[in-house]
C-alpha cells in the first residue's frame, strides 16, 4: 500500500495525469472542451458606403450581384454612375444622394426591381429617358439638382406608378 502511495505521488509531481482529469471548466473536462469556430456572418444582402470620402465607386461593389440595398450617399463621387450599375439586378434602394455626380448612366434603366432611387443634392442637369423603364419605382429624389422641367415631364409620364418625385 505504501509504494502505491508513493507511486501516485510520483505520477502527479511529473505531470503525467491521466487522460480522465478532474481539471475542469464549467461542466467539460478540458482535455474534451469541443473548439468552436466563430460562425460566418450571412452574406448580407445591404451595403453602406455611407460618408467613406470615396471618389469613385470600388470595382467590388458591382460583383455583388445579391445587392438589394446600396447606400454610397455623403461622399464625393463625380462623373457619373458606373454603366456596369446594371449587374446589380435584384437592387430595390438605391442612395447615391449628397454626392458630386453630374450624370446618370442609360444602364440605370435596366434596374427593374428598383422601387427607390435618391439622387438629390448632386450636379445632375439632366436624366436618361431610360428611368422610365423602372416600373418597380416608387420613389424618386432629385432635389438638390439643376434637372430640367422638359426632362421631368418626360420621366413623370413615364413613371405614372412612382407614388413620390420630389424635385
Amino acid at each position: 500500500m505504501k509504494y502505491i502511495l508513493i507511486l501516485a505521488g510520483i505520477v502527479m509531481v511529473s505531470g503525467c495525469v491521466p487522460q480522465q482529469s478532474s481539471v475542469r471548466r464549467g461542466t467539460v473536462p478540458v482535455e474534451t472542451a469541443p473548439v468552436q469556430q466563430p460562425e460566418q456572418p450571412a452574406p448580407s444582402s445591404s451595403l453602406n458606403l455611407s460618408g467613406q470620402g470615396l471618389t469613385q465607386l470600388p470595382a467590388y461593389v458591382l460583383e455583388r450581384r445579391d445587392l438589394r440595398q446600396l447606400d454610397i450617399s455623403n461622399n464625393a463621387l463625380g462623373g457619373a454612375l458606373p454603366a456596369e450599375i446594371r449587374q446589380l439586378s435584384e437592387l430595390r434602394v438605391l442612395d447615391a444622394s449628397d454626392n458630386q455626380m453630374t450624370g446618370v448612366p442609360a444602364e440605370i434603366g435596366q434596374l427593374s426591381k428598383l422601387e427607390v432611387l435618391d439622387l438629390s443634392n448632386n450636379q445632375l442637369t439632366g436624366l436618361p429617358y431610360e428611368l422610365g423603364n423602372l416600373q418597380n419605382l416608387k420613389t424618386l429624389h432629385l432635389a438638390g439638382n439643376d434637372v430640367s422641367q422638359q426632362d421631368l415631364a418626360i420621366i413623370r409620364q413615364k413613371l405614372p406608378k412612382t407614388m413620390q418625385i420630389y424635385e
